[in-house]
């Protein structure tokens, strides 16, 4: 059995696709589907299914999965045998919401790379919702996220230090317009947000039910710098993580709303796989983790 092929495999899973698989690894399309019906030969299972227009994993597919990802994480191990002596290489996959990358995880990516310079570091930004399936599909090694609860039971998620949360406006709004803390109130501007489902989300979302503060539908954005650009521009509010807005409190360009949650802090969590072999790699990541944010891998060891 040739594990190329089971790369290949893993690889149609994190992608969604054979094409993108093929453009992934750099293979012929026809390469990958070759791939795979060598495996099928071999294994004597059908592992994908065409359902409408996409290709789906079989139900054989589903069981062997767990095999074929012990498969490649022993073969991992042995490459990577004694490797911590010597010079660290082999890749190390991140994966977090973009406010975190863009805020929190500037310095441990420098870090890591100054640690380990030859390792491959392939970094992906994530809505918060995708983070716990990049991890449990394989499709990343640690993930950084705020902490929802509710996590599968294949992943570990040891703590990480809190953040703040507040409610910010733009220094154009009226008078009339900052109380966020006298209940039964209409107000004439919305809410906008890019991670709908985070936990300071619902927090707010909560607190302005029980104010019975009524806002305009929210805007829904894709990035937390469109979300500032458009607080700033006065489209609406936003309740974001304070780490993501001190620069422009600090120069006047937002200012922070009071309200009953002024002060409150909300958990991260750092995300990895708990059956998944630690890698030189990955240590190297936990080391640095728990140096700059805090995280408390002994809380959830295997």
């Amino acid at each position: 059995m040739d594990t190329k092929n089971l790369v290949t495999f893993m690889t149609i899973l994190e992608t969604g696709s054979f094409q993108k698989a093929a453009a992934q690894l750099s293979y012929a399309p026809s390469t990958v589907t070759s791939q795979i019906r060598q495996l099928e030969q071999e294994f004597s299972l059908a592992l994908f299914e065409k359902v409408g227009r996409q290709m789906k994993l079989t139900q054989a597919g589903k069981d062997i999965l767990p095999f074929v990802e012990q498969i490649l994480q022993n073969t991992q191990q042995i490459l990577n045998y004694n490797k911590e002596a010597a010079e660290l290489t082999g890749t190390l996959r991140l994966v977090a919401p973009d406010s975190i990358f863009i805020y929190i995880l500037q310095p441990v990516i420098k870090a890591i790379l100054h640690d380990a310079p030859h390792i491959q570091l392939s970094i992906s930004s994530c809505p918060s919702d995708d983070v716990n399936q990049a991890i449990v599909s394989g499709a990343a090694d640690i993930g950084i996220d705020c902490d929802k609860g509710n996590f599968p039971d294949s992943v570990l998620h040891p703590a990480s230090g809190p953040f703040l949360g507040c409610l910010i406006g733009s220094p154009l709004l009226s008078p009339n317009q900052l109380d966020f803390r006298t209940p039964h109130q209409n107000k004439p501007i919305g809410m906008i947000y890019n991670e709908p489902n985070s936990n300071y989300q619902k927090k707010i979302e909560a607190y302005l039910k029980e104010k019975d503060i009524v806002l305009r539908p929210p805007m829904k954005l894709q990035s937390i710098e469109a979300v500032k650009r458009s607080v700033m521009n006065n489209f609406g509010i936003a309740y974001v993580p304070k780490f993501s807005v001190e620069e422009e409190l600090t120069r006047g360009a937002l200012i922070q709303l009071k309200t009953g949650l002024d002060g409150l802090q909300y958990p991260a969590v750092c995300v990895y796989h708990r059956n998944k072999w630690i890698s030189p790699q990955m240590k190297v990541a936990f080391r640095i983790l728990h140096e700059q944010l805090g995280v408390n891998f002994e809380s959830q060891q295997r």
